[in-house]
């Protein structure tokens, strides 16, 4: 007997001792990970990255879209059209298409990751006057995706459910977005509304033209119609103020192409919902085409923007890409020399900034996450919140 209670006293001091030393065991295996190249790199990676560096997805997949646009067939088919023939720009799409969905799927899986490890940050982005903005560039760019796919029918099943699992976070951040601008007034947007704000009304736009391309007039008028009343009132705010020094720093001005891009984006969708690109596409063309001007001729508004490379670049490509759409649809419907011009300039204006841009992304790669980068948002991440709650209280 008593050498079976000595069993049991020892066999319980082992597991006390061993319950014991689980955590060191644990808190020293975290130290060994955490020192560990591939995982410290990954951790950096999670840290730097921000909703931002979805400026590149969006650009890549408004380019598979214009190159698949440019490929379509028209009852009057121009030169460019029957170029493409002749080469095999088919495959040219596809790859594209191909480049633009692993990027997105790589910008998609960090920040899922960086959502899960560092969600105060991700709090902090959703809690900042331009950071929220960005959080639409994603569904922004799988919405833009989901109309170039070439393997994907509009008319199809898994094109449907595509577009509620695209449309549904854009609807919950509208309604974040909207319902404080309508709740908290006039004051509460002239404090926060910068260009960067358009993303949230290209959200709706794009959400728009996808619906109607697959036959769903009446939600795609829904979500043109809640788009557009928010551009409207977006637009008469910041043209008042158009100067954003105040709400942007100087690296971030690329994001003033957005002025543009937004009418280029809802001349495309109201053409879609059309089914021609009438008198009302035509208006939104030509307001898109006079702001692309109107910025062009001031170089030195950019010139501080422009002296270090930074992912706020890539802000300039998409919007001429759809202002580049815009002007193919245009002249897929007018003929004459203005509108094929217009077409071929814009076009390759696009491409050729998207080549100048994955070309110096490529020779900057050791600038693509700095340390400190001004050009995320206007203040630290962190401070930024603090600050933003405090001014609405």
């Amino acid at each position: 007997m008593e050498d079976s209670n000595n069993n049991k006293n020892t066999e319980s001091q082992l597991q006390i001792e061993l319950e014991l030393d689980v955590p060191a065991v644990m808190t020293r295996a975290r130290r060994d990970l955490s020192s560990a190249p591939s995982l410290s790199l990954l951790s950096s990676i999670l840290e730097k990255i921000h909703a931002g560096y979805f400026r590149i997805s969006l650009s890549l997949c408004g380019q598979a879209l214009l190159w698949k646009t440019l490929g379509e067939p028209t009852s009057h088919p121009n030169a460019l059209q029957r170029f493409l023939k002749m080469v095999p720009a088919n495959d040219a799409t596809i790859t594209l298409w191909i480049l633009a969905i692993l990027t997105l799927l790589l910008l998609s899986l960090l920040y899922l990751l960086r959502c899960f490890f560092y969600f105060k940050m991700v709090k902090a982005e959703f809690l900042h006057h331009v950071g929220v903005n960005y959080l639409f560039a994603p569904w922004i760019s799988w919405l833009l995706l989901l109309q170039s796919a070439p393997f994907i029918s509009p008319r199809t099943n898994c094109y449907h459910v595509l577009w509620w699992v695209f449309v549904l976070p854009v609807i919950l951040l509208d309604v974040k977005i909207y319902g404080q601008w309508f709740t908290k007034g006039k004051r509460f947007l002239s404090s926060v509304a910068n260009p960067t704000s358009l993303l949230s009304v290209m959200g709706n736009l794009a959400a728009a033209q996808a619906a109607a391309q697959t036959g769903w007039a009446e939600r795609a008028v829904c979500m043109f119609s809640l788009g557009m009343a928010h551009y409207l009132v977006l637009f008469v705010t910041l043209y008042q103020r158009l100067s954003g020094n105040d709400t942007i720093p100087a690296l971030l001005r690329p994001v003033f192409f957005l002025f543009f891009a937004a009418p280029s984006m809802a001349s495309l969708a109201w053409d879609s919902i059309s089914g021609t690109f009438d008198t009302s596409s035509k208006m939104l063309f030509f307001l898109s085409l006079f702001l692309f001007t109107s910025l062009v001729s001031r170089p030195i508004l950019f010139k501080k923007a422009m002296k270090r490379f930074n992912v706020a670049w890539w802000a300039y490509s998409f919007p001429v890409t759809m202002l580049a759409l815009a002007a193919t649809k245009y002249a897929q419907e007018v003929e004459g020399g203005i509108a094929q011009g217009l077409m071929y300039g814009l076009s390759g204006l696009s491409v050729l900034v998207s080549l100048a841009l994955i070309i110096s992304t490529a020779l900057n790669t050791g600038m693509l996450l700095p340390d400190n980068d001004p050009a995320i948002l206007s203040l630290p991440i962190t401070t930024a919140a603090s600050q933003l709650t405090t001014s609405q209280s």
